[in-house]
């Protein structure tokens, strides 16, 4: 497997982990200092999922990339929020957010809901998106759909919550590596990762809910990677071909894994996200 590349024997500065307003809510945000100048990369992650899932993929990344993370409202560690939200408005503040940060130009990487909202920034500030990473993700309403029964285990965050039925539904949600190590899952999704509420599980899922990015593909002109796995469940491979197709600027990597791929082999997609990133 590929190893990080190290940067000029630098050491990374430690992740600082700090709460953010954004949208009028408190935000849990984390940010790991790269060890050199450059875009930082926003990571937007999956419906239900705190910022500790993406770990693994964040400590495999090449360390000169400065990386932020953040729980949606209600998710994770942030606070429930008071009102309703969209992709719209939650681009926005997560625009205002990096503002605080002291970023102007960033890239981007969603996966699977988090592509959405990755696809909405690309589309809602082109100025200040620089590049964009989409895994395991689609085009929101308009995609072709996983089979009726595993939406129907999507729409609650019992997955979050019970270690037993996680392992149990693996091999069935996420495909690929779970099939044959289910119990992966305990690790992933239950030793360091925060659950929500179920408001905010709710709420995350509503904010998608009639969302598509379709009409809008052909307009998002920053160079972007998608992502898929070749045994995905919740996304079947047809949408990264769709998305492939339709963004004008886009080159199309299919790994040999599942919808947790970013994670379960970070060690293989990380070296070949970074190396995208920083190409000239």
């Amino acid at each position: 497997m590929s190893e990080p590349p190290a940067a000029s024997g630098a050491v990374p500065a430690r992740e600082q982990i700090r709460y953010l307003r954004v949208l009028g809510h408190q935000v849990r945000v984390a940010v790991r200092p790269g060890t050199e100048a450059g875009p930082p990369l926003l990571l937007c992650n999956g419906i239900g999922a705190s910022l500790d899932l993406l770990q693994p993929f964040v400590d495999a990344l090449d360390p000169r990339i400065t990386v932020v993370r953040f729980d949606v409202p209600g998710v994770g560690g942030s606070p429930d929020p008071r009102l309703p939200y969209n992709f719209a408005a939650l681009a926005w503040g997560l625009s205002r957010l990096m503002t605080r940060l002291g970023h102007q130009r960033y890239d981007v990487l969603g996966i699977s809901w988090g592509g959405g909202l990755a696809q909405q920034i690309a589309f809602q500030s082109p100025h200040r998106c620089r590049r964009l990473v989409l895994v395991s993700t689609a085009t929101g309403a308009l995609m072709v759909p996983a089979r009726p029964r595993v939406l129907r285990k999507m729409v609650t965050p019992q997955r979050y919550r019970d270690p037993s039925y996680a392992t149990r539904v693996a091999a069935e949600l996420y495909g690929g590596r779970m099939r044959e190590r289910p119990d992966d899952v305990r690790r992933l999704m239950h030793d360091q990762s925060r659950v929500g509420s179920r408001r905010g599980y709710l709420l995350q899922l509503l904010a998608g809910a009639g969302w598509s990015s379709l009409p809008a593909l052909p307009l998002i002109r920053q160079p972007t990677l998608v992502l898929a796995g070749a045994d995905d469940p919740i996304i079947p491979l047809a949408n990264a071909r769709i998305l492939h197709c339709l963004l004008p600027h886009a080159v199309l990597h299919v790994y040999d894994d599942g919808h947790l791929g970013l994670v379960t082999s970070a060690t293989d997609l990380a070296p070949r996200i970074a190396a995208f990133l920083r190409a000239d």
